[in-house]
């Protein structure tokens, strides 16, 4: 067996774009669920309204790539304020209602074929994401090498001798910008959450009843974690757009919230850091997992009688939830969580 190829491979994708998409998402619901209490079920709701308003802005509507981002943007907004106001002064279980349903009804209308002719119906969009690839500042014929990491004809490596990691210059790119827009968000959310605004949805999570005592306007606050959450969620539905240089409407599928969730408790709800941790931790197992046994299939430690190639993609996700499963028994507040910060107020 290939372990440096399976190592490789397993650190390439905890760190790739796919993993940023995730990170970002679960940042997102962070502020509303961990922080704030609010089950929102439907963050691939604001992905979808992230991923359709800039591809719907590009190519159906012919307008520059930055006004497909606001656009966007402002749709996110929107679908917040539309599930926020009616159910935000209601118990929690309303609101989670509500998004799980809106996600279906977004990626039902995306899917729908009186429309295909402009969102491109379950085929989905492309032809947007050209405008962020010219954006990239190197030549793709660009040849350098340093230390250990090098690039040629556009494709970035990085050897470290035990493991190499290899990506195309898309990825790069999409990786430089995901990355950064990480770090941003991680900042002014470590700001809003140590001021006195964070210090109240801590409040509303806790004790709603008590905070509203205090004079203190609850839905307010619970409609701005709502907004910014799904506006993060928006970024998260561009970079997963942008990485696939298509939008197509059965990825936004009620699983894809549950995997934000899943990265969320991973790391540690109500931790700044503790989505992009559960986000690598998550596709660091799931590909040394998928890689492992592949290789071990295809070297004969396992026999065929025993699994195939076609079983392992079953076989991983059993593991991971046995995983999760056992987390939530052993250490329901994640890896770098506080056991305090699950005591929800859901009345």
């Amino acid at each position: 067996m290939d372990w440096q190829f399976v190592f490789s491979q397993a650190l390439t994708q905890a760190i790739g774009p796919t993993m940023l998409v995730y990170a970002l998402g679960a940042i997102g619901l962070n502020l509303q669920f961990g922080y704030t209490g609010l089950l929102n079920f439907g963050q691939a709701a604001f992905a979808a309204m992230g991923a359709y308003g800039l591809a719907l802005s590009v190519v159906a509507m012919g307008l520059p790539f930055w006004w497909g981002i606001v656009i966007g943007l402002l749709a996110a907004c929107v679908m917040a304020l539309l599930l926020g106001i009616p159910t935000l002064r209601l118990r929690a279980d309303y609101l989670a209602i509500v998004t799980i349903a809106a996600a279906e009804i977004v990626r039902r209308i995306a899917r729908a074929t009186v429309w295909s002719d402009t969102t491109g119906g379950s085929d989905g969009m492309r032809g947007f994401s050209e405008p962020f690839f010219e954006m990239i500042p190197w030549d793709r014929d660009t040849t350098w090498s340093f230390l250990f990491v090098s690039m040629d004809n556009g494709r970035l490596a990085v050897d470290f001798g035990i493991f190499e990691l290899q990506y195309s210059y898309r990825d790069t790119w999409v990786m430089i910008v995901g990355w950064t827009l990480v770090a941003v968000i991680l900042v002014v959310m470590a700001f809003l959450i140590h001021s006195p605004w964070g210090r109240v949805l801590k409040g509303i999570r806790e004790d709603e009843e008590a905070v509203r005592s205090l004079g203190k306007n609850v839905f307010a606050y619970k409609m701005q974690a709502l907004v910014l959450g799904g506006i993060i969620g928006a970024i998260a539905g561009f970079v997963f757009a942008l990485s696939r240089a298509n939008v197509q409407p059965d990825a936004f599928t009620t699983d894809f919230t549950f995997y934000f969730y899943v990265v969320l408790i991973l790391g540690g709800a109500a931790r700044i850091f503790g989505p992009v941790l559960g986000a690598a931790l998550f596709w660091f197992l799931y590909n040394i997992l998928a890689q492992g046994l592949i290789q071990a299939i295809s070297a004969d430690v396992i026999p065929p009688s025993v699994i195939d190639s076609t079983q392992v993609g079953p076989l991983v996700f059993f593991l991971l939830g046995l995983g999760m499963v056992l987390l939530l028994i052993f250490r329901p507040q994640g890896l770098i969580g506080n056991r305090k910060e699950l005591m929800f107020d859901v009345r």
